[in-house]
């Protein structure tokens, strides 16, 4: 069995698409959910499916073992970074080389690197009219969204688009690729 911990920051919608795709899955399962902001709707959603949550504290994050002594004793295998907006220490990194995986709501290798995520993505994709947009699924490296891109789906930009509309089809893309996606890579 392959042990998944999912890090998020926020509402969770794409943890939840990955643990319903996982639920009954014979071979990979997500036994934890680890978050940076307590409050965070990813922890109700942890609850909701009896998942345990890792409440992460930042000095221990940034400065201390990255959480690694915890997650190994969890025996977590693998690390999926849905929505989780710190960077990655290398600590972490190192202790699971090409086992962390993100999404990213752009097609790498634009529209990457600090301060992009979310809306400021689909900001940045709208001020220069783009005509394309889509989603990147990547492995982690010591770089902000600069690991082996593993997929990418992409979305037409509609002239009419705004950032909450562009984002809404961002998200369909995210929540249709990004579990089957994460199989793949455990298989």
């Amino acid at each position: 069995m392959k042990r998944i911990a999912i890090f998020a920051s926020g509402a969770g919608s794409n943890a939840r698409k990955i643990i319903e795709h996982f639920t009954h899955h014979p071979k990979i399962s997500v036994e934890l959910i680890v978050c940076n902001k307590p409050g965070a709707g990813v922890l109700n959603i942890a609850d909701e499916h009896g998942i345990p949550s890792l409440l992460l504290d930042k000095e221990q994050f940034f400065r201390g073992n990255a959480y690694v002594d915890e997650l190994k004793a969890d025996e977590i295998d693998f690390i999926v970074l849905a929505g989780f907006l710190w960077k990655v220490p290398a600590t972490l990194i190192q202790a699971y080389p090409q086992k962390i995986v993100n999404i990213h709501p752009a097609l790498l290798p634009n529209y990457g690197g600090k301060g992009m995520y979310g809306r400021f993505v689909h900001e940045a994709v709208l001020a220069n009219k783009e005509t394309e947009s889509g989603i990147s699924i990547h492995l982690v490296d010591e770089l902000y969204d600069h690991g082996k891109v593993v997929f990418q789906a992409s979305c037409e930009v509609k002239p009419d688009d705004t950032p909450d509309t562009l984002a809404q089809r961002i998200h369909e893309l995210e929540h249709k690729h990004f579990a089957p996606v994460i199989e793949t890579l455990l298989s």
